[in-house]
């Protein structure tokens, strides 16, 4: 990556970010870089950033999310359409998106002036239903209402009908959201670099309660029929309106669609060993003492 000139920053609506941004601010003085970010953002930090408008961080050469992996999704969103790289500076728990934590992020920068880094792309979901568009990196879900009728959708793919789920939801991940909301369901781990899409029944009440994975090539519908209640449609965790029976909801992968910068500190299979305990020993002690005992 080039030496960046404008750099956007984009802010745990929570978190104390000012150590983080103090590295980034003397990083990107040694550059002469620019540093941005949003309106309702920039009076944390003491007003020392220049505000601008969301669509304007499209023209920044690097966006640095200072948060958790809800950050990360919110800055990956934030890169569309233009695609621009993020960093993902964790403030917070261990996450899945976040490549540096604060102690480690001034290395880091001085990493990427090196060249001593890489940039993967992230695959996108976008959606189509009665109230809107949205984009989603990590998942769709269409949920029930409480005191509704469950969720009764039948899955479409390349305009065909393919399989009918009667859940409380029905999620529709990426590879990067396998690890989220499909994996609390009971969905498998899919490397972040596979290219599909993910459906996932949760809490089934359908005989077929199995999650399926679909090719990148192979638009996707949702159905809702006519027995279904009406169902939220939820995008990346936030809310993005509500579908009724008898409407759809189309959904199409974006290959390509964001960029993380990665340094190569741990890896994807690293963190998901670490954060969802896939190794726990106290479990393989059980199992050791089943074998001996």
């Amino acid at each position: 990556m080039h030496a960046p000139k404008r750099v956007g920053l984009v802010l745990h609506p929570r978190r104390d970010s000012r150590e983080a941004v103090a590295a980034v601010l003397e990083w990107t003085a040694r550059h002469g870089a620019a540093v941005v970010g949003l309106p309702d953002e920039v009076g944390r930090i003491d007003g020392v950033l220049e505000e601008v408008a969301a669509e304007d961080l499209t023209g920044c050469d690097l966006l640095v999310s200072l948060g958790g992996d809800g950050t990360m999704l919110r800055a990956l969103r934030l890169s569309q359409p233009s695609g621009v790289p993020v960093l993902g500076v964790n403030l917070g728990r261990l996450g899945f998106l976040a490549e540096v934590d604060v102690p480690d992020l001034a290395a880091a920068l001085v990493e990427i002036d090196a060249g001593r880094h890489t940039v993967e792309t992230r695959v996108a979901v976008q959606v189509d239903f009665a109230g809107g568009t949205a984009f989603a990196f990590n998942d769709v879900a269409l949920v029930r209402h409480p005191g509704n009728p469950v969720a009764a959708v039948e899955v479409r793919v390349a305009g065909q009908p393919f399989v009918r789920y009667a859940a409380d939801a029905v999620v529709v991940a990426t590879p990067t959201g396998s690890t989220a909301y499909s994996f609390s369901a009971g969905g498998p781990i899919v490397s972040p670099r596979a290219e599909g899409l993910l459906i996932i029944p949760v809490a089934p009440h359908s005989t077929f309660n199995r999650a399926v994975f679909l090719s990148a090539g192979e638009p996707v519908g949702l159905d809702l029929l006519s027995r279904s209640g009406r169902l939220a449609v939820e995008v990346d965790g936030l809310l993005a309106g509500e579908v009724l029976p008898g409407e759809s909801v189309e959904i199409f992968l974006c290959a390509r669609a964001g960029q993380v910068i990665r340094l190569g500190g741990t890896t994807f299979y690293q963190r998901a060993r670490r954060k969802l305990r896939l190794a726990d020993p106290a479990e393989l002690d059980d199992v050791d003492g089943l074998r001996t005992g």
